[in-house]
């Protein structure tokens, strides 16, 4: 609806939630289109009595007209070209494609048809030689992280939800060690903050401060939900340029972060999260 959050605060405990969103339309204006305005409320009763599991909890669009191919691998320069022309020769339109790249990461999840009928590929032996012929592009490059191509029947997947999930278990979240100092200290400048505190045995507060931008919220909100972790209590903030974002969570099984390897671990990821789409704006 490209809507803006300025502030948000954001309590759930004891079987009882409240969310306060202040949003703005792109010209920092507040919201007065009553349309608008009833398709968010709207929206939300629609919700109310729904409850997503943990996999699905941010949103899922249907789709029953085209086929899914999502693919995670090693970037390098025309890995999408070649992936389009392989597709091409197989006689598969593409209808839309995302592909996003962090850290020498690649993750697509492109949507194609059969270019004869514009419906969904369903055709099993087709469907093989497209996912072989994939997996062979993905290979072209020696490395140890295995690169991965699955191809899905039409059903309910939220793109951006599954970039996530697939960046994440591709562990882009690894640093790549960049040559040069100089290079080194301005990607550490640039880099989020996020820092991570134990409230008691009660929970695990973490804070976020970063460069603000379009879907920063919901970026995060993913990635610890994929990480199986639960928000509580929450703050977030917009000043000028910049986001302060607080949360307090606990892991499913109801205890804060306990070990000092699984603090490393979130802190990175929630990084990566932050930095995904970073070349977007």
């Amino acid at each position: 609806m490209d809507l803006t959050i300025t502030k948000a605060y954001i309590s759930s405990d004891g079987g009882w939630f409240m969310d306060v969103f202040n949003v703005v339309d792109n010209d920092g204006n507040k919201i007065r289109d009553k349309q608008v305005i009833d398709y968010i409320q709207r929206r939300i009763k629609t919700s109310a009595g729904f409850l997503p599991s943990l996999r699905s909890s941010v949103g899922v669009m249907p789709s029953e007209e085209h086929t899914s191919i999502e693919l995670g691998g090693t970037d390098r320069p025309g890995l999408l070209s070649e992936v389009c022309a392989v597709l091409a020769n197989l006689r598969c339109n593409v209808v839309n494609a995302e592909i996003w790249t962090h850290n020498a990461r690649a993750a697509a999840v492109v949507h194609v048809t059969d270019d004869s009928t514009g419906r969904a590929i369903t055709d099993p032996k087709r469907l093989s030689t497209i996912k072989l012929l994939l997996c062979n592009i993905l290979k072209g490059n020696a490395d140890l992280k295995t690169e991965k191509t699955t191809l899905s029947a039409p059903g309910l997947m939220h793109r951006e939800r599954r970039l996530h999930q697939i960046m994440l278990a591709d562990r882009d979240y690894e640093r790549v060690e960049r040559a040069g100092v100089r290079a080194a200290a301005k990607e550490a400048s640039s880099r989020p903050q996020v820092s991570l505190l134990n409230i008691e045995n009660d929970y695990t507060v973490i804070t976020m401060r970063s460069k603000d931008r379009p879907k920063l919220l919901f970026d995060i909100v993913c990635t610890l939900t994929d990480m199986q972790y639960v928000v509580f209590h929450g703050m977030v903030n917009r000043a000028r340029m910049e986001a302060y974002q607080e949360f307090y969570i606990r892991h499913v099984d109801g205890l804060p972060i306990s070990s000092e390897a699984e603090r490393v671990r979130v802190i990175q990821c929630l990084e990566a999260a932050i930095e995904r789409r970073a070349s977007e704006v």
